[in-house]
C-alpha cells in the first residue's frame, strides 16, 4: 500500500489549507531534503504535537505522551544511553520479546531494523514528539550514564554467565543452540553493541578483539593509533565472537580456519559497513572489524588536504584524456579516498568510469565496480583484460602488484584510457624505480606515466586543547631547518581533553607530494638518472616534498613535529 504524503494529511486533519500545503512545496523546492513537516512547524503553520499526529496517521502507528508514561528501568537498560542518543529512541515497554519504543521519526524505516539487528528483539514503534524525545533522555539518561567499564563489571559478577561460558573453554565439538544462546545473551549483545557504537561515534578505522592466554583484549584504531579499552573478562573471548560471527553470517562451528564477512547496519540514519576478519590463534580466535562509515568519508577533493597550487596540478593531470595516475603511500594512507575522490569529481554522464577493487570499499553512484577474488582466479589482471572490452574512458585498479597487471595498464593508457591505480612506495620519485624493479620496459613508463601523487595522513592537533610548546633539541635537528628558519618557527601540541579523549589529536590531515612527468623528466627516466636527480628536478618544477608539507602544518599549528617526524623522511 502507498504512504499517503504528509502534506496531504495535514490537509486531510484540517491543520493547513490547500493555500499553506502549495506555499509549503514551494519553500522545500528552496531546502532540498528538508522534510515537509519540519518546515511547516517552523514556519508556525503546525504545532509539533499536530506534526506527530500527522506522521502517526501516515505511517499507521500509536501516539504516546512520554510525559504519562512510567517505564521501568529493567526496560530502559534494553538500550544503552549511546543507542538511545544515536538514534533518538526511548524503550517504552518490553513484553513477550517485543521491545516498544518511542521515536520522533517513524518514516526512518530503517530505526526498527537496525535496532532488531544490534538488540535481537522484535521491535515495535510508537510517536512522540520531538521535544519528549529530548526531555526523556535527559531525565532517563542523562545520569552518570553506562559505561563499558559498568557493563564489564556486571558481566565479571555474572555467575549464569560463568557457568554457560565455560563449556566452551575446550577446542572440541560444539553445541550449536547453547553456542547461539550464550552469543544471543543481553549482557553480550549489551557489552558488543556499546563496543561498535562507541567505535562509530569515535570515527574509529578499526575494532580488535585478540585473545590471549589470561586475557582478551579490545583495542580500537583511531585515527591511525590503536587504543586499549578495559578488558572484558576472559572466559567471555568465545560468547562476543561468536556473536559477532553470527551478525556476519559466518559459520560459528568452524574455529580452525579464518572467516571472511560483513555486517551491515546504518547508525544515526547513515549506512556503516563492518568487514569481518576472523583468524584462529593460539588462543581462540582474533576477530577485526574495519569500520567503513560513509558518513565520515567525504569524497571531495577540495576537502582531502592539498594546498591550493597542489590541487590545481592535480585537477589538471586527472582531466587529461589518456595516461597514468598513481597514489603511493603505505596502508592506511588514505590512497583509496584520494582515488575515490577525483573519481567523484570526473564522474560524468558523458564517460564511462570503472573500478576494479579488493574489496570495494564504497559503493558510488554511476560508477562500475567489480570486486576481485583471486580465490576463484578473477585478479586484477584478469579483471582489466574484460574491462577493456567494456568501452571505459577511465579506468582505477587497485593496486599494481605484479608486471603483469602493470602491462595490462601501460596498455590500457596507450589505446586512450586514463588509469589510476597505487603502488606502496616512500616518495614520488622511488615509484620510477619500483616500476622497472617490476620489470615494465622505461620507454613505456615514459610513453605512458602522467603522474605520481606520494601521500601519508598526520593527525590535527584537538582545537580544543592546543598550546603552544617548545621542542627539543633534538627534533629540531631531525626536521632539518635552517638557524633563519628555526628562529621564526612555532610548535604548537594538544594538552588532551575530553574532546580528543585525552590523546591531543582530533582527526587527520593528508600530506602530498604531487610530482608532474614533464619531458625533461621523461629524458631523465630514459638515461636512468638517480632517483635524487630526478626528486631535484620534480622540486624545480614546483614539486612539495612531504617533509616540506609537513613543515607548513606545523607551523600553521595544524599537526605536531613529532607526527610530521614519524609519516615523512628528511631528503638529501
Amino acid at each position: 500500500m502507498a504512504i499517503r504524503r504528509i502534506g496531504q494529511i495535514l490537509v486531510d486533519l484540517g491543520f493547513i489549507d490547500d493555500n499553506q500545503l502549495e506555499m509549503l512545496l514551494e519553500e522545500q523546492l528552496q531546502q532540498p531534503g528538508e522534510k515537509l513537516g519540519k518546515i511547516a512547524e517552523e514556519m508556525g503553520l503546525i504545532t509539533d504535537e499536530q506534526l506527530v499526529q500527522a506522521l502517526a496517521e501516515q505511517m499507521n502507528l500509536q501516539v504516546i505522551a512520554l510525559s504519562d508514561v512510567k517505564i521501568p528501568p529493567s526496560t530502559l537498560d534494553l538500550i544503552s544511553e549511546t543507542m538511545a542518543a544515536l538514534y533518538r529512541v526511548i524503550p517504552v515497554r518490553f513484553e513477550d520479546n517485543e521491545l516498544t519504543v518511542a521515536t520522533a521519526q517513524p518514516q526512518n524505516l530503517a530505526v526498527a531494523d537496525e535496532l532488531r539487528t544490534f538488540l535481537g528483539y522484535t521491535i515495535r514503534l510508537v510517536v512522540a514528539t520531538e521535544r519528549e524525545i529530548k526531555q526523556a533522555l535527559d531525565r532517563y539518561y542523562n545520569t552518570a550514564g553506562e559505561s563499558v567499564e559498568s557493563i564489564i563489571t556486571e558481566l565479571e559478577e555474572d555467575e549464569e554467565l560463568l557457568k554457560a561460558a565455560a563449556a566452551f573453554a575446550s577446542d572440541g565439538p560444539i553445541d550449536l543452540t547453547s553456542a547461539e544462546a550464550l552469543a544471543d545473551s543481553a549482557p553480550v549483545r549489551k557489552l558488543l553493541n556499546m563496543v561498535l557504537l562507541l567505535a562509530i561515534k569515535d570515527h574509529a578505522s578499526d575494532v580488535h578483539f585478540e585473545p590471549f592466554e589470561d586475557e582478551f583484549r579490545i583495542r580500537i584504531k583511531a585515527d591511525g593509533v590503536l587504543y586499549e579499552m578495559v578488558p572484558p573478562p576472559r572466559h567471555l573471548a568465545f560468547a562476543i565472537t561468536t556473536r559477532i560471527k553470527v551478525m556476519a553470517n559466518l559459520d560459528i562451528a568452524e574455529r580452525r580456519l579464518p572467516q571472511d564477512g560483513r555486517i551491515e547496519l546504518s547508525v544515526g540514519g547513515h549506512p556503516v559497513d563492518l568487514r569481518v576478519a576472523v583468524l584462529p590463534t593460539l588462543f581462540g580466535e582474533s576477530v577485526v572489524l574495519r569500520i567503513l562509515d560513509r558518513s565520515v568519508v567525504s569524497l571531495d577533493l577540495t576537502k582531502v588536504g592539498m594546498d591550493s597550487p597542489t590541487l590545481a596540478a592535480f585537477r589538471e593531470v586527472i582531466a587529461k584524456p589518456n595516461g597514468i595516475i598513481l597514489v603511493t603511500g603505505p596502508t592506511g594512507s588514505g590512497k583509496t579516498t584520494t582515488l575515490y575522490s577525483a573519481l567523484n569529481e570526473l564522474n560524468s554522464i558523458e564517460d564511462k568510469l570503472i573500478t576494479t577493487e579488493d574489496p570495494v570499499e564504497y559503493d558510488m553512484e554511476g560508477i562500475v565496480q567489480i570486486p576481485i577474488d583471486p580465490d576463484i582466479g578473477n585478479t586484477f589482471a584478469h579483471c582489466l583484460r574484460s574491462i577493456l572490452r567494456q568501452d571505459p574512458d577511465k579506468i582505477l585498479v587497485g593496486e599494481i602488484r605484479d608486471l603483469e597487471t602493470a602491462e595490462i595498464a601501460v596498455q590500457a593508457s596507450l589505446t586512450g584510457h586514463t588509469v589510476f591505480s597505487t603502488l606502496h612506495t616512500n616518495d614520488a620519485p622511488s615509484t620510477i624505480t619500483r616500476l622497472k624493479d617490476m620489470g615494465v620496459p622505461t620507454f613505456l613508463i615514459t610513453a605512458t606515466l602522467e603522474a605520481i601523487l606520494a601521500q601519508r595522513l598526520v593527525r590535527r592537533i584537538c582545537t580544543q586543547c592546543r598550546e603552544e610548546t617548545e621542542p627539543t633539541d633534538e627534533m629540531r635537528a631531525q626536521l632539518g631547518l635552517t638557524p633563519a628558519e628555526q628562529s621564526s618557527m612555532k610548535y604548537f601540541r594538544g594538552t588532551g581533553c575530553d574532546v580528543c579523549n585525552n590523546t591531543g589529536y582530533k582527526g587527520r590531515v593528508g600530506l602530498f607530494e604531487l610530482m608532474i612527468i614533464t619531458d625533461t623528466l621523461r629524458d631523465m627516466i630514459m638515461a636512468n638518472a638517480s632517483v635524487d636527480d630526478m626528486r631535484s628536478e620534480a622540486q624545480r618544477n614546483g614539486m612539495v616534498a612531504l617533509r616540506d608539507a609537513g613543515l607548513t602544518f606545523i607551523r600553521q599549528g595544524i599537526t605536531t613535529a613529532e607526527e610530521v617526524l614519524r609519516e615523512t623522511i628528511l631528503e638529501a
